[in-house]
C-alpha cells in the first residue's frame, strides 16, 4: 500500500484529474486549513492562541523556468512580512526545487538568503528525494554562510544520513529530523518501518546530546511517534536540557489531541501549516506515512 501511495505521487495523469474530485478536496482539507497564504496565516494565529507555534509552507516543487522560481520566491517574501506584521511565531519552510534548484544551485542558494533575511525567524531547507540530497547540502552551507537563520531537514531513513549529519556539526546548525516519505531503492533508503524508526532515534538522541555540547544550535523532531517523542523527553531529561532548548514538529490536522498534551506538559511542539495549489504529491505523502488514513478518504468519498 505505502509503495503504491508513493507511486501515486508521482503520477502525473493522477496529480492532474485526481484534485477535481469533490471528495479529494475534502478529503485533503484534514491536512491543510485552505489553499490561500490567507488560510495558513489564519491557522497559524489561532494555533498561537493555543499557545502552540507554526511553521508555514506553500506547496510546490520542481518548477520548470527561473520566472516560476521568482514568483514563488516573492511568495515567501510576501509571506515573511506578513507574519512580521501579524507578531506570529512563525516560521518558514521551503523545498529547493519549489525555489529552482533544477535551474541551478547559485540561484537556489541566492533565493534561500533572500527569504532569510527578510524572515523573522528560522527558514528550513526540507530534503526531497535522494536525487537532489547532495544539491540540498551544498545550498544549506553556501546559505547559511550568508544568513544564519537557515535550518536544514533530515531524512532518517536514508543510508547516508548519519555521515551527513556528522558532516554539518562542524556549523552547528538548526535541525530537524523527519522519517522519510519518497519512494526510494533499499541501498538508498530503509524498507522497514523498525529499521527507519531505530535510525531515528539513534539521530534524536545524538541531537539531543549535541545540542547539551552546543553542536547543534536547534534540534527539531518531526514526528507523530509517541514512542519516539516519549524517548527523546526521556533522553532531554537525562541530559538537563529544558524544555525550550528542543522541540517536537507535527502536521496540521494529525495528533491534535496530542500536540496539545504535549504544548500543555511544556513541551515546545511547532506545527506545520501548509498552503497552495499544488498540494497532490505533498498529499498522497502524507497518506503513505500512515495508510490507516486512507479510511478517512474513503468516508469522505460518501459524506454529502
Amino acid at each position: 500500500m505505502k509503495r503504491a501511495l508513493l507511486w501515486a505521487s508521482t503520477n502525473r495523469f493522477m496529480s492532474e484529474r485526481f484534485p477535481r474530485y469533490r471528495f479529494v478536496r475534502r478529503a485533503v482539507r484534514r491536512f491543510m486549513p485552505g489553499e490561500e497564504m490567507g488560510d495558513a496565516l489564519r491557522e497559524a494565529a489561532i494555533l498561537l492562541d493555543a499557545g502552540i507555534p507554526t511553521l508555514v509552507t506553500e506547496l510546490g516543487e520542481n518548477v520548470d523556468t527561473a520566472e516560476a522560481a521568482r514568483v514563488v520566491v516573492d511568495e515567501y517574501l510576501l509571506l515573511a512580512g506578513r507574519v512580521t506584521a501579524r507578531g506570529l511565531d512563525t516560521e518558514l519552510s521551503v523545498k529547493l526545487t519549489h525555489l529552482g534548484l533544477d535551474q541551478g544551485v547559485d540561484v537556489t542558494v541566492d533565493h534561500v538568503v533572500e527569504i532569510a533575511e527578510a524572515a523573522p525567524g528560522i527558514v528550513w531547507i526540507d530534503m526531497e528525494s535522494s536525487a537532489y540530497v547532495d544539491a540540498t547540502l551544498e545550498v544549506f552551507r553556501e546559505a547559511r554562510a550568508r544568513a544564519p537563520n537557515v535550518g536544514i531537514c533530515l531524512q532518517a531513513y536514508l543510508h547516508r544520513t548519519e555521515a551527513d549529519y556528522a558532516d554539518l556539526l562542524p556549523l552547528s546548525p538548526a535541525i530537524r529530523l523527519v522519517k522519510g516519505a519518497y519512494m526510494e531503492p533499499p541501498e538508498v533508503a530503509m524498507a522497514e518501518k523498525r529499521e527507519v524508526d531505530a535510525a531515528y532515534a539513534r539521530l534524536a538522541s545524538r541531537m539531543l546530546q549535541d545540542r547539551r555540547h552546543g553542536r547543534v544550535d536547534r534540534p527539531c523532531l518531526a514526528t507523530h511517534d509517541a514512542r519516539l517523542i516519549a524517548d527523546a523527553r526521556r533522553v532531554a531529561g537525562e541530559l538537563g536540557l529544558d524544555d525550550g532548548t528542543w522541540e517536537v514538529a507535527m502536521l496540521y490536522g494529525i495528533a491534535t489531541g496530542e500536540q496539545r498534551r504535549l504544548a500543555d506538559a511544556g513541551v515546545t511542539v511547532r506545527v506545520l501549516v501548509s498552503y497552495g495549489t499544488h498540494w497532490w504529491p505533498w498529499y498522497v505523502r502524507r497518506l503513505a506515512e500512515r495508510p490507516a488514513n486512507l479510511g478517512f478518504v474513503v468516508r469522505q468519498m460518501f459524506a454529502r
